[in-house]
């Protein structure tokens, strides 16, 4: 999928890692990134609400969706951004969240990303990156619903929310200490 932004041709990644405030907040700190909305992805539920997602019921899990420009930064680092930010060992479950919703799934949006995220997969395994088995399911994208508007800049709009205190901002400071120019 792709679309026209500013001019400049845009591509479209679509990932779940856990709590989407989490990867929203980092990605939107990443040169080439230009847009991220928070949703849901991969469940049978027409359209659901964040109550019906947390419920665990609905299939879906709580995910990004990135626009983002090929010409400044590749899907393939993208992922590597994904696999530096959550878990992709734990079944349904990135620190204190736990359910179906919270897994670790990339949907893909073409053949090219289904390819580069199960090549990114088996290097990392075959690497051993992490201690035990990669447990991120990788599935085609068949329908994105963006989350409430007060989901959207979840961190920036409530930086003095428990959960963005304690859980978001260490990953934030861990991520920008990382990845800080040489």
């Amino acid at each position: 999928m792709a679309g026209q932004s500013n001019n400049t041709q845009t591509e479209l990644a679509t990932l779940g890692g856990g709590c989407f405030w989490c990867l929203e907040t980092i990605y939107l700190r990443v040169k080439g990134i230009n847009k991220v909305i928070s949703g849901y992805a991969g469940g049978q539920t027409v359209n659901p609400t964040y109550e019906e997602v947390c419920s665990g019921n609905t299939g879906h899990a709580e995910v990004v969706q990135i626009e983002y420009d090929p010409n400044e930064i590749s899907y393939s680092t993208i992922l590597n951004i994904f696999f530096d930010i959550h878990d992709p060992t734990t079944l349904n479950k990135q620190g204190p969240d736990t359910g179906t919703q919270y897994r670790s799934e990339i949907f893909y949006h073409n053949d090219i990303q289904k390819n580069i995220a199960s090549d990114k997969i088996k290097m990392l395994s075959e690497n051993k990156t992490f201690d035990d088995p990669i447990v991120t399911q990788i599935s085609e994208l068949d329908v994105f619903y963006p989350g409430e508007d007060y989901h959207q800049d979840y961190f920036a709009n409530n930086p003095m929310n428990p959960y963005c205190t304690y859980i978001i901002n260490p990953k934030l400071q861990k991520f920008l200490l990382q990845n800080q120019p040489k």
